[in-house]
Parts: structure tokens; sequence; C-alpha cells
């Protein structure tokens, strides 16, 4: 099985292993947020099917990401492929501000008068 972090043990940003850091932890890793949103948003899907949706990922990149997202709880097989968790798409309705506040940022980010 993959290691995922855990909280109470050491992850990156804490060595007591805070909750939030742990979950940052897993999040940050290379595509994972990337996969728990597209499983979010288009439903179950086949492993082909999310490597296509994900466009860059590598099938070892996605096969790591997806065992690392069972283990933690946020992603199941299903019948035909991969579908977030009830735990999964309640992670995914928090997350969902904040990506629509980085759309605002990005537009501020990009305009003449970024002060």
């Amino acid at each position: 099985m993959t290691k995922i972090p855990i909280p109470g043990q050491p992850v990156r940003g804490s060595r007591r292993g805070a909750p939030i850091m742990a979950l940052f932890d897993l999040l940050g890793r290379h595509w994972a947020m990337g996969v728990l949103w597209t499983l979010s948003e288009i439903g179950p899907a086949t492993f082909r099917t999310l490597q296509e949706r994900c466009e860059t990922i590598s099938p070892g990149a996605l096969n790591t990401r997806l065992k690392e997202l069972q283990a933690a709880g946020f992603v199941h097989k299903v019948e035909g492929g991969y579908a977030a968790t009830a735990s999964g798409r309640r992670l995914y309705e928090l997350l969902h501000p904040l990506g629509e506040f980085s759309k605002e940022w990005a537009l501020h980010m990009n305009s003449n008068d970024n002060t």
C-alpha cells in the first residue's frame, strides 16, 4: 500500500503531524487534488477517462495518486472505474470556494494594477 501522510505523524511542514498539514501534504502531491477534483466534477470514471481528463498525468502518477487517495478514504473503486467517496465529495465542496477565489485572484494578478 502506498504511504500517505497520517495526522499525528511527521509530515511536510509539521513535525507533530497537524491534521491540516497532513491533508495539505497529501493534496500537495503531484496531481492529487486534480484527480479528486476531476472525479468530483465528472463523477465515476475509468482509469483511461480519468487520464484523458487530467491531460498531462502519466499512467504511473495516476496509479500512485489513486492508491493514495483510496488509502486516505477520498476515492474508491466502483463498477467500471473510480469515484470520489462521500468524504472526497465533502472535501471537494470545501475546496470549491477556494477554486472560485483563485479565478478572481488570477484576474487580479493578470491585470495591470495588481496592488
